[in-house]
This record gives C-alpha cells, structure tokens and sequence, in this order.
C-alpha cells in the first residue's frame, strides 16, 4: 500500500509541477503582450489559461482519491492537503496572467499603458517572472530557502505597485489609462501574494510551521 501511495502522490507532484511551469510561462508571456503589444503571445496566454484550469481539477481529483483510499496521516495528509491549496493558488496565478494578457489584448495595437508607465510595469514584469522561476525551482526541491526568498522579497513588489498609484494620479493620461494602470497593477501585485502564499505552503510542507501565522523572523530578517 504504501509503495502504491508513493507512486500516486508522485503523479500529484509532477502534475503540480507542470502547473507551475504553465504558470511562469503564461507570467512571462502576459510581460510580452502587455510590453510589447504581442497580441499572438497575448492570445497564446488567454488559450493556454485552459491546461492550467483542466491540471488543477486533475490535481484535486486525485488528493481526493488520495484522502478516501489512502488515509494519510501527519506529514503525509501535510502533504496532500497542502498540494490541493498550492494547485488552487497556481489556478489563480494563470487567472491573473490571463486578466493581464486580457487587458493588452483589447487595447491593441495601442498599449494600454502610457509610456510613462511602462518602466515601473517593467520592472514589476521582470520580478514576477524571476519569482516564476524560484518557485519551480522550489517545488522541485522542496526548498524552504528559496520559499522563505520569495516571502522575504515581496515588499519590493509592493513599492513597485505603490508607484502605480502616483501613475494613475499623473496628469496627462486619460480616464481609460488611469482604469488600466490601477487594474492591471492590481494584477500584478495579486500574482506576488500567490506567489507568497505557494511558498508559505512550502515550508509549512518541509517544516510543518503554521503559514497561516506570520513567521517570526530572527535579527538578520531570516525566518526562524
């Protein structure tokens, strides 16, 4: 049985890794559509936001099978019960993309942005998807270091949205500018607290720490 177990929850893990790969590579081609005014990579992340949705039903699909059949305990049921909420997290995140490359999509061949507005988004765009990439990295591994970065880090793309704020305020732009700049920095700001959040359920999986609760940190900023 326990060799059975093994081996099914090891589909939940590679199935919950191709969720977070669908998931960087939609981040990364909502940043081409909304900068670039690529409408093909905008289209290709609307489409793509389908396999991200079917993985997490397939994903909860199987916990269950796992919780009815297997009656995990302690860190196994950590485990699963963990799994169903990172792959809800992960849905979200394609969700959110999706809005983004949504938003450069109808306003093309315009950008939906003013000009001056692209660099802060740029930047905002540039974190997100090195954040994409520490969480495979952290799935994969399991790795509570790279968790507690991604934890640790989001303050700088909460500057970054605040900026968005001054931006919306700005002279010079339209009504339907001023819409756009709040949404989609919205957006964006949202796919960091998922990101935050997968990685809290990371190391409440590796640690058994409560993520619900904020994590102390000790002098240097670390989390204990």
């Amino acid at each position: 049985m326990r060799v059975i177990f093994n081996e099914e929850l090891k589909q939940v893990a590679d199935d919950l890794d191709r969720m977070a790969q669908d998931v960087r590579k939609a981040i990364n081609g909502a940043g081409e559509a909304l900068l670039k005014q690529d409408v093909e990579a905008a289209q290709t992340v609307i489409d793509g936001d389908i396999e991200i949705d079917a993985l997490e039903s397939s994903i909860i699909d199987q916990c269950v099978r796992l919780l009815a059949k297997q009656n995990p305990v302690a860190t196994d049921l950590r485990v699963v019960v963990s799994t169903l909420r990172l792959a809800s997290t992960f849905e979200r995140m394609g969700d959110l993309a999706r809005h983004v490359a949504e938003g450069a999509r109808r306003t093309y061949p315009a950008s939906p942005l003013p000009e001056e507005a692209q660099p802060v988004f740029a930047e905002m765009l540039e974190f997100l998807s090195d954040t994409a990439d520490q969480l495979i990295a952290m799935l994969s591994d399991r790795d509570a270091k790279t968790a507690e970065h991604i934890i640790l880090n989001d303050d700088k793309l909460d500057e970054l949205h605040h900026k968005t704020f001054e931006l919306a305020l700005s002279d010079g732009i339209t009504r339907q500018q001023t819409v756009d700049i709040v949404l989609l920095g919205r957006f964006l700001e949202r796919l960091g607290d998922h990101a935050v959040s997968a990685a809290r359920r990371v190391v409440y999986i590796v640690s058994g720490f409560d993520p619900s609760k904020k994590p102390a940190r000790d002098e240097e900023g670390a989390i204990e």
